[in-house]
């Protein structure tokens, strides 16, 4: 199976907030265990993508403190 590394384009679209809080949901949901085989998988794909996305948010947002220390340490 290939790994996809891309984000949805509805996931992209999401706040942080918003991203993190479905991706807990998505976590409950798995850890219930209810869900069959294939539900399970697009749930945890769904998962990764909520993840990265909340990663790419925290990434963005670390660039920007870094830009503004920057910034501030030549003024």
């Amino acid at each position: 199976m290939a790994t996809v590394t891309s984000i949805p384009a509805d996931i992209d679209a999401l706040s942080y907030e918003e991203a993190r809080d479905e991706l807990v949901r998505v976590v409950a949901e798995l850890e219930q265990g209810g869900a069959t085989l294939e539900q399970s998988i697009a749930l945890w794909e769904r998962g990764e993508a909520l993840a990265r996305r909340c990663e790419s948010w925290l990434i963005g947002a670390k660039e920007r403190l870094d830009a503004a220390r920057a910034a501030a340490e030549t003024s």
